[in-house]
């Protein structure tokens, strides 16, 4: 299978219990769950049973699973108790998802907010995840995958291009990867709808990143207009990006491979499976 595709997924009633019947009435190829409050800091420890069924439970179903750490998440802050919950939490990450047998761990890039810490926010990013990049690596741990904001706030990576220096300051660590979400990439000023704009998007990560660093795409339309800076997801197809530039994503070189999760409104399942089998439809056309 090339792209496989899939949702963000329901967890609430236990992890195995409630994710594996979603992604069975979706058609998931692949999912991305929660594993701790996506606005809080608590960093729950997980039920042992429920982890081992949600792993078995992929395994026999061959779907990739991700994990997206909490929203609360800026390792860029001026604020010291910010960047301690942070890295806790991006550590609690990524030993849940060894835990549950997870790919990656997806998380915002986050903001100087102020402007006078700017510069000193991206050494800040040095400092505190290079360790974490270094002990995953050693315990096999899953890799890492920074995700462009929708820019403003001062954000440490919301157009494509900034992924250069932020990738620089963690010296192009092997277990960092890119996540690409084609709402932020629209509300940063990325003009996707039109024709070729996805293409000269994702040529631009790719000169920016590097080749191998893309390694999940979130599937999102938006209800704002290019460059809003407003993360308001919508149904694919019903937005201001509208459907073509979907098509366009696929036939891109980069994302061969590339799993996709949607992050659509949904009530239950039956949004993100519509969003789900339109995507699959236009991996079969292109």
């Amino acid at each position: 299978m090339s792209q496989r595709i899939g949702s963000h997924t329901k967890t609430s009633g236990g992890l195995a219990k409630a994710a594996l019947p979603y992604v069975d009435a979706a058609g998931s190829e692949t999912l991305q769950v929660y594993v701790s409050n996506s606005r809080g800091w608590a960093l729950p420890p997980g039920d042992p049973k429920q982890d081992v069924l949600f792993r078995d439970g992929i395994g026999e179903r061959g779907l990739p699973a991700y994990i997206h750490a909490s929203l609360l998440v800026n390792l860029g802050s001026p604020t010291e108790l910010t960047v301690e919950r942070s890295v806790a939490t991006l550590a609690h990450a990524l030993d849940r998802g060894k835990a549950i047998g997870a790919t990656a761990v997806v998380y915002h890039a986050g903001s100087s907010v102020d402007e006078e810490h700017g510069e000193k926010a991206l050494h800040q990013l040095r400092e505190t995840l290079l360790p974490l990049l270094d002990r995953a690596a050693a315990e096999g741990l899953p890799k890492l995958l920074v995700e462009p904001s929708a820019g403003g706030g001062r954000s440490l990576a919301s157009k494509v291009q900034d992924l250069a220096p932020y990738l620089e300051a963690v010296e192009h660590h092997p277990w960092m990867g890119v996540c690409f979400d084609t709402c932020h990439a629209w509300a940063a000023g990325h003009d996707l709808a039109t024709p070729g704009g996805m293409t000269a998007t994702l040529d631009a990560l790719i000169e920016a990143a590097g080749p191998g660093r893309l390694q999940l795409i979130h599937a999102n339309d938006s209800k704002d207009e290019c460059g809003s800076t407003r993360d308001r997801h919508e149904t694919i197809g019903k937005g201001r990006i509208g459907t073509a530039p979907f098509a366009e994503l696929f036939s891109h070189p980069a994302t061969a491979g590339v799993p996709i999760i949607v992050e659509t409104p949904t009530v239950e399942h039956e949004g993100h499976a519509a969003d789900i089998a339109l995507l699959k439809g236009l991996r079969e056309a292109r």
